[in-house]
């Protein structure tokens, strides 16, 4: 076997033992942006807190005002990952919402979750690239939990939910800036509400092999 071929063998198999590696996010090293005044760790893997009245990311389109002002609890990840977290909420008024976000700088952002609307609840997901939007799929029933999940693959994003958290079903698939660290955690917003309790559970990320690398390294081994 020539060195590049042995190269080009190791880095498929690195990536391949990389891959397996999920990992629980330790939560008591992660970072805040915008902490609120309550919240805190239990049994490593759940996570509480009280979501502040009055705050929300937002930024101009259709309402015309940009808010960047609501709770993300995050830490840092670069290349290509994927990112799942079980909610819960106590919703309470329009617009009570929680979930995952992936933000790269105040202008380009996500976030995934559950948005409450009109008493009912509702899987949301807001793009934001310089201004925001929303999409949203009513849920028929009301319930107590769901999983969220978002993977990045190159330039792109891909968001599911699950009841389960065994059968996902996808909601989104949007751009994000590719070769670039990612802040990814967790938010929760109480636009017009006076706040709710917040309960995330089992928040673990999952770095992936990097898809151009595996490519170049098949070619390799091909030659």
């Amino acid at each position: 076997m020539t060195m590049k071929k042995f190269l080009a063998a190791s880095a498929v198999a690195l990536c391949g033992l990389f891959a397996q590696q999920a990992t629980a996010q330790s939560l008591e090293k992660m970072n805040w942006f915008n902490e609120p005044a309550k919240w805190e760790i239990s049994n490593k893997s759940k996570f509480v807190m009280q979501v502040p009245a009055q705050t929300d990311y937002w930024r101009i389109s259709h309402y015309g005002f940009t808010v960047d002002d609501a709770p993300f609890y995050y830490a840092l990840y670069g290349g290509e990952f994927e990112a799942k977290v079980k909610i819960t909420g106590n919703y309470k008024t329009t617009f009570d919402q929680m979930g995952l976000m992936l933000r790269v700088d105040h202008e380009n952002w996500i976030k995934a979750g559950i948005e409450y609307v009109d008493g009912k609840q509702n899987v949301s997901t807001v793009v934001t690239h310089k201004t925001s939007d929303w999409s949203v799929v009513e849920l028929s029933d009301a319930p107590r939990s769901i999983w969220i999940k978002a993977v990045r693959r190159l330039d792109a994003v891909e968001v599911f939910y699950s009841l389960d958290d065994k059968k996902y079903t996808m909601l989104r698939t949007c751009w994000l800036q590719d070769n670039c660290p990612v802040m990814v955690g967790i938010m929760g917003a109480s636009p017009d509400g006076a706040g709710f309790e917040a309960i995330f559970e089992h928040f673990e990320v999952k770095q992936l092999p990097d898809q151009r690398r595996l490519e170049w390294a098949k070619k390799q081994q091909a030659h």
